[in-house]
């Protein structure tokens, strides 16, 4: 870790003295000192340091004002105002102009030292948050939604074209790809972003209360409707309404949609009046709706109405290159508060990872990453906390060499490649020299497999 830079300004010689001796302590640091606050301004604007000390009453300028403008030029320096004279009026103008720490003449060594240390700590939490919150963002490719591969790149482009846009949304995709994530986005980038989302499965409500729940009822519209309800469609109005697992809507309620989606008006179950609705629809569905059309399970002019603008996510299994950093992002985000955690896995499990079939996609590896965090003993997680079933999938999908023997391997070889890389920038914080030097490649390979990867240095390093 680089060492710490700290000026101390003071136009008496003995408190720059008495500064120093007490700074010398601290095992990583280097000091400045300067009697002149014109000189200190001078160099705040030419150098770079991580913490200013500042006498508050000096000639020429004071101790707030060069806080002020060396905050100008470097909102993220640490300041400590040392005074004489405190006062509190002093005191809170110090802490606006964004000196962080405040210290009264005389002071114990100890007092400056733990006052240090503090704002130093402080201000590396700072920059690492803010460079962990950078990576996280490069990270998503749209809203919550995790990937950077060309596929969903792709889709993240249809999720910001179609979210300026009031048309009915289609969104296909298998179980765990993400579909209400995509609504969410849509929802979130839309102008009805200030409205309601209301999300509704239409598998998980029983057949019997589905009409109810979805445009509400009047009082004594059946038995036990002792007041009258609004409805979910009614309660979105000016907002977002998805619809997840269309498929399993009740033939005899999909007439009723069409009819909502044609003049986005409802009638409660029981009533009479017709209600003004002003949603947005949003449907998903994990299973082929042309193939429910086919089979007369699905109406044809629904399914029409509603597929006018149609995004569908790719499943994880046509996606592997996006899995070393989908399982860097879970370690990172489920093992938060664990005392004793795994901060990586081994190539043999990101080589079980990328081969696995993922039914379950992006949720299941998920789950797995969990688990795996729950039984691990190491910092590294290793094939024995991965669940047999997935071990052994695995390992059939490479011995069936369904691709051929020379396309898995490059595969598998792409997925290590990445990781790994991405890995050692993280270590290196996108020191390219430093990372050559660990990996024993040459600085040109590192970077012709950087350039491959579209893997920027930049992006890895911290502050």
């Amino acid at each position: 870790m680089a060492a710490a830079k700290i000026l101390v300004v003071d136009d008496d010689d003995s408190v720059l003295e008495y500064c120093a001796g007490a700074l010398r302590r601290l095992p990583d640091a280097e000091v400045a000192l300067e009697s002149q606050s014109p000189r200190a301004a001078e160099r705040l604007v030419h150098e770079s340091f991580d913490l200013l000390i500042a006498d508050l009453r000096m000639p020429d300028m004071d101790g707030l004002e060069l806080v002020r403008r060396a905050r100008q030029t470097d909102p993220s320096l640490a300041a400590l105002i040392i005074t004489g004279c405190p006062t509190m009026e002093t005191a809170v103008e110090s802490m606006r102009l964004g000196a962080m720490d405040y210290l009264a003449k005389p002071f114990r060594p100890e007092d400056l030292l733990t006052s240090v240390r503090t704002l130093l700590e402080n201000k590396r939490l700072r920059e690492e948050n803010r460079w962990l919150r950078k990576r996280m963002e490069q990270t998503y490719c749209c809203g919550d939604l995790l990937g950077r591969s060309a596929a969903m790149q792709k889709v993240c482009e249809r999720i910001q074209r179609t979210a300026e846009t009031d048309f009915d949304v289609l969104i296909v995709g298998e179980t765990g790809t993400g579909k209400e994530l995509v609504a969410h986005t849509l929802h979130e980038h839309s102008k009805r972003k200030s409205g309601p989302f209301v999300p509704v499965n239409c598998g998980a409500i029983p057949e019997g209360l589905v009409e109810s729940e979805l445009f509400g009822h009047e009082r004594g519209a059946f038995t036990g409707a002792q007041s009258r309800s609004v409805g979910l469609l009614e309660y979105a109005s000016h907002g977002t309404f998805f619809l997840d697992e269309l498929n399993q809507l009740p033939l005899r309620l999909q007439g009723k949609l069409l009819r909502v989606i044609q003049e986005r008006k409802i009638r409660r179950v029981g009533g009479t009046e017709e209600i003004a609705v002003d949603v947005r629809m949003v449907a998903a569905s994990s299973m082929s709706l042309e193939e429910a059309v086919r089979r007369d399970q699905f109406r044809a002019d629904l399914y029409h109405r509603l597929n006018v603008a149609r995004i569908v996510l790719p499943p994880l299994r046509e996606r592997t290159e996006d899995i070393p950093m989908l399982v860097n992002v879970f370690l990172e985000r489920f093992g938060r508060g664990l005392e004793r955690r795994p901060r990586a896995v081994s190539p043999e499990v990101m080589e079980v990872l990328v081969h696995y079939s993922w039914p379950g996609n992006v949720w299941e590896l998920q789950n797995v990453i969990k688990r795996a965090l729950t039984w691990a003993r190491e910092e590294v997680v290793q094939l024995e906390d991965l669940p047999e079933e997935i071990v052994a999938q695995a390992g059939n999908a490479r011995r069936a060499g369904g691709d051929g023997f020379f396309a898995l391997r490059e595969r598998q070889i792409a997925a290590f490649e990445q990781g790994y890389l991405q890995a050692l920038l993280e270590r290196r914080s996108g020191d390219v020299s430093a990372a050559a030097a660990e990996a024993r490649l040459p600085r040109g390979t590192l970077y012709r497999l950087l350039k491959k990867y579209r893997l920027n240095p930049a992006d890895f390093r911290r502050g």
